[in-house]
């Protein structure tokens, strides 16, 4: 039985926070951990500036946790919403697992694989979010953008080693 409290602005705005934070501490984890050393790769011409990747990650999922908060908030009770969080879940393992693959064992091609699995979940994701909330389907679209380029980038760093 889910218990359903009275809502305020204050009380959503904390549980937002920390969807926002837990995401971000998630997503964080696996460059604590392993690191991402980038000695060992050559460079393609368009590879952003180191600088740019904590930044366009914080941001991005700071923009999961909103859209997560979102679903979330809906309650569980609705099968969409059920299917929403677990396809969330999904993305995010992957998303997590790219860093492993790609930079602990050095594996661009095992790279490769991992995001174009994720490219799929989040479209997967987005969709199934579209079917709760339009605008936390919203949410993560700049985050496919940026998996996207991130394909684009793994596949040449493989094809220059």
């Amino acid at each position: 039985m889910h218990v359903q409290f009275p809502r305020s602005a204050g009380r959503d705005a904390i549980v937002a926070l920390a969807f926002v934070l837990g995401v971000n501490a998630l997503g964080a984890l696996p460059s604590v951990f392993i690191g991402s050393d980038t000695s060992w790769i050559d460079r393609p011409w368009f590879y952003p500036p180191s600088i740019l990747f904590p930044i366009v990650w914080t941001l991005l999922f700071t923009l999961m946790g909103l859209a997560l908060y979102r679903i979330w908030r809906r309650g569980p009770s609705r099968q969409a919403v059920r299917v929403a969080l677990a396809a969330f879940g999904i993305q995010f393992a992957l998303n997590l697992a790219w860093t492993p693959a790609f930079f602990g064992l050095q594996r661009p091609d095992l790279g490769i694989a991992v995001i174009a699995a994720l490219w799929i979940a989040i479209v997967g994701t987005i969709v199934a979010f579209d079917r709760v909330d339009r605008l936390a389907a919203a949410l993560l679209v700049p985050y496919l953008g940026w998996v996207s380029f991130a394909a684009v980038l793994n596949y040449a760093i493989y094809a220059a080693g």
